[in-house]
C-alpha cells in the first residue's frame, strides 16, 4: 500500500477519535447538566470555565458513591416533622432562635442520614449531589445563620433563612411514596401567617 493511503488512513482514525471524544464530552456535559441542574452553572462560575466545573462535580459524585446516605425511618422522620412545627412556632415570638433551631435541626437530618457534618463546604458539596435544586437556599441560609450570630441579620433576613432551611428539611425527609409532604405552595406556615398578619 503506498505512503499516502497510510497516512489517510491515519488522518481517518485520527478524526474519528476526536470526534468521538467530543461526543463523550459532549454527553459528560448533558448528564451534569441535567444531574446537578442550575449547581452545574454555578460551578462554572465559580470554578472559571467548563472543564473545571466538570472535574469538580465529577469528583463530588465519586465522593458521594463512597457514603453511606441512609433514609430516615418512619418514626424519626415523624419525631423531625414534629421538630420543624416547634420550630415555626418559635419563629412567631423568637426569629433569632428560630433560625439557630433550624441550622441545627436539619444538621441533626444531615447526620442521622449519614452525611459528614465536619466541614461546611465539603457538606454543601456532597449534598448537591443528592438536592441541587436546594443547596443554594441552603448555602443562602447558612450565611444569613451565621449573620444571626453575630447580631447582624433583619427579620426579613431571618424569615428567608426559615424557608430556605425548610426546603431543604423537606427534601432530606424524603417520605414515604403514600405519605407525601406538604411543599411550600400547598401549605401556610406559622412564619407566612405571621408575615401576613404584620401587613393587615
Amino acid at each position: 500500500m503506498p505512503t499516502w493511503a497510510w497516512i489517510l488512513i491515519a488522518a481517518a482514525i485520527v478524526v474519528a477519535a476526536v470526534i468521538a471524544f467530543a461526543a463523550l464530552r459532549r454527553r459528560r456535559t448533558t448528564q451534569l447538566q441535567e444531574r446537578f441542574g442550575p449547581e452545574y452553572d454555578r460551578a462554572v462560575e465559580e470554578r472559571g470555565g467548563r472543564r473545571e466545573a466538570e472535574a469538580d462535580l465529577g469528583s463530588r459524585l465519586e465522593r458521594r458513591e463512597k457514603l453511606e446516605i441512609r433514609p430516615l425511618a418512619p418514626d424519626a422522620r415523624e419525631r423531625y416533622q414534629a421538630s420543624w412545627t416547634r420550630v415555626q412556632s418559635e419563629f412567631v415570638d423568637d426569629p433569632p432562635g428560630a433560625v439557630a433551631s433550624a441550622d441545627q435541626l436539619v444538621g441533626s437530618v444531615m447526620s442521622e442520614r449519614g452525611y459528614p457534618m465536619d466541614d461546611f463546604e465539603q457538606r454543601v458539596d456532597d449534598i448537591s449531589v443528592d438536592h441541587p435544586q436546594v443547596v443554594e437556599r441552603y448555602r443562602s441560609a447558612h450565611g444569613i445563620a451565621q449573620k444571626n450570630e453575630q447580631g447582624q441579620a433583619t427579620t426579613e433576613d431571618l424569615r428567608q433563612a426559615i424557608k430556605h432551611y425548610r426546603a431543604l428539611f423537606e427534601d432530606l425527609l424524603e417520605p414515604a411514596e403514600d405519605q407525601p409532604l406538604r411543599r411550600e405552595d400547598t401549605e401556610t406556615t406559622d412564619v407566612e401567617r405571621e408575615e401576613r398578619a404584620s401587613r393587615r
